[in-house]
């Protein structure tokens, strides 16, 4: 099923570094809004900062993003210091495929971390990648985008 996660967990905090590392995991590709970022924000928290250093340890990382508008592209590039993919147009796969492949890595050598099954998951899995839902970064989301976060996690719980 395309848009069951191998994973699906309350937030990025959650995700357990050293089984990523057991599994061969080798590059972390991450969704921006409401996965690292507050959406719009164009700001990180010293809390995802912290986590994002630690990552680099051990994992390539890069963001994989749809967005397209270009002044908060730009504001974000100010923020964050790794590889980031813009306009990304997921779910479609390919700019992770690109990605991989200008690494030299193996789609199973990857996870998609993302909020949004039907963007993040299923790219991540046409690509051929491990994938973690992780729920939104923000904890005051507005009601209706809280709703179909709901709705779409019933539904994954289904199949």
């Amino acid at each position: 099923m395309l848009i069951k996660p191998d994973y699906n967990l309350k937030n990025i905090f959650e995700i357990d570094v050293e089984e990523l590392k057991r599994q061969g995991i080798k590059a972390i590709l991450l969704d921006l809004d409401s996965t690292i970022m507050v959406s719009k924000s164009g700001v990180l928290s010293q809390e995802v900062i912290n986590w994002l250093n630690n990552l680099e340890k051990d994992f390539i990382i890069s963001v994989i993003s749809n967005q397209k508008n270009k002044e908060y592209i730009e504001k974000v590039k100010k923020t964050i210091w790794f590889n980031m993919i813009f306009s990304a147009n997921k779910p479609s796969p390919k700019a992770i495929k690109e990605f991989l492949t200008e690494k030299g890595l193996k789609p199973e050598e990857a996870v998609m971390i993302g909020d949004r099954p039907l963007t993040d998951i299923v790219a991540g899995k046409l690509a051929g990648c491990k994938t973690i839902l992780v729920g939104s970064i923000n904890p005051t989301e507005n009601l209706p985008t809280r709703f179909i976060r709901a709705v779409e996690r019933s539904v994954i719980r289904t199949f």
